[in-house]
């Protein structure tokens, strides 16, 4: 028996899917708890991720959290996948790495969330 094409395609996604899928809880907003631990920095520039080839051939959508250090004058300077497909992580990261956020007095740690919904 021959399967077709699209039939390959559809197990491989299913194999990245279900067999690298991590959900990880969410930590901390900041580093100390401070009064203004709740306050997220505000971006100043924000890129919107590439929806991925494969990831739009299989019809995958989904939400994406990274966890970004974010040095004191803005910069992305390490991302940390906190949950999402692996078939759109990579997209949303490459996006994260390009964004600038408003200075601040020291490092931060937020958790953005990218949503792949299909129309992006």
């Amino acid at each position: 028996m021959r399967l077709g094409k699209g039939w390959a395609k559809a197990v491989v996604g299913m194999t990245l899917l279900m067999g690298t899928a991590v959900t990880l809880p969410p930590r901390a907003m900041t580093q100390e708890a401070t009064p203004d631990a709740t306050k997220q920095r505000k971006v100043r520039t924000r890129v919107v991720p590439e929806y991925p080839t494969l990831a739009k051939q299989l019809e995958v959508t989904g939400k994406v959290k990274i966890e970004a250090t974010i040095s004191a004058d803005g910069h992305v300077t390490s991302t940390k996948t906190v949950g999402g497909s692996p078939l759109l992580v990579s997209a949303a990261v490459d996006a994260l790495k390009k964004w600038r956020f408003e200075p601040a007095p020291k490092e931060s740690i937020e958790i953005i969330e990218f949503d792949f919904n299909g129309q992006n």
